[in-house]
């Protein structure tokens, strides 16, 4: 399924919950949020997107600590669900999303290789509280390719959380 289909079956999600989103893109760079605001009506929904491309951003726009990103590497669960929580936090809204990764073609190692890509996915639960899941992902193809399928794996896994 593309991207945009994704959006369009959260739209009415996310309105019928009357909740907000928030992004916090690195790998992505954007394409989560400019795919959501291909969407008429977006405003009702979407609040904004942080795109924490470096390190410094990761902790200055959405207060990731420094020992997280120098213990695990930016390319990490505990780096995703701490950007999804931030995002969330600062933009207060009701759920965050992150993407973090390495799109490559250069970047990668033996334990992270070209492709990997973290997600977090922060969200209130039947009882109120917030609580976030996190995931990651390798996937192959060049570097267009790997940012599209990251792009394309955040929305369906919001989509699906929210329909649990």
């Amino acid at each position: 399924m593309k991207p945009i289909d994704h959006a369009k079956k959260l739209a009415p999600l996310l309105l019928a919950r009357g909740w907000k989103i928030a992004l916090a893109e690195s790998c992505t760079g954007g394409m989560v949020c400019a795919t959501l605001t291909e969407l008429s009506g977006s405003s009702e929904w979407f609040e904004r997107g942080y795109i924490t491309y470096s390190n410094q951003a990761k902790t200055e726009c959405l207060g990731v600590p420094e020992a997280l990103i120098q213990n695990h590497g930016a390319v990490s669960e505990p780096v995703a669900k701490s950007m999804a929580q931030g995002a969330q936090h600062n933009a207060g809204v009701n759920v965050g999303v992150s993407i973090t990764g390495i799109a490559g073609p250069t970047g990668g190692t033996a334990e992270k290789p070209v492709g990997t890509v973290c997600f977090g996915w922060t969200m209130p639960s039947a009882s109120g509280e917030h609580v976030t899941t996190c995931q990651t992902k390798l996937f192959s193809g060049d570097r267009q390719s790997i940012r599209q399928q990251a792009t394309e794996y955040a929305l369906a896994g919001l989509l699906q959380l929210l329909n649990n």
